[in-house]
């Protein structure tokens, strides 16, 4: 199995015409979205908070959050994004997936639309 990457168009979520296209790393692990600091400047998107996360390695962090627009496979909604370093990994995290309905297949390496739950 293993991991696998999906390509993501992001945008600011008002100024949609400035885009860009990444390949994030599907990480159910992770709560949320993650884009490198230089992605989030280019496309114009500011913090509005921090969020307090651990890494798989153990680590502490305080990561700025901001506002993202997301398009995968032709649908594109906006979700919270964490904003990492310069070398921070480009990773599509559980709360973007499930705002798209989306969960990995990790034998076939794509998303899958699931069922939503109201429970």
């Amino acid at each position: 199995m293993g991991t696998f990457a999906v390509k993501v168009t992001l945008s600011h979520p008002e100024r949609r015409a400035i885009q860009m296209t990444l390949d994030l790393l599907v990480d159910t692990g992770a709560t949320w979205s993650l884009i490198p600091a230089e992605a989030a400047r280019s496309l114009g998107v500011e913090p509005s908070e921090t969020r307090p996360v651990r890494t798989a390695d153990g680590r502490q962090l305080v990561l700025p959050l901001g506002e993202v627009r997301f398009t995968i496979d032709g649908r594109s909604l906006t979700t919270p994004c964490l904003i990492g370093g310069p070398e921070s990994p480009a990773l599509l995290g559980a709360v973007t997936l499930e705002a798209f309905g989306l969960a990995p297949d990790p034998v076939q390496k794509i998303l899958v639309p699931v069922t939503g739950l109201l429970l």
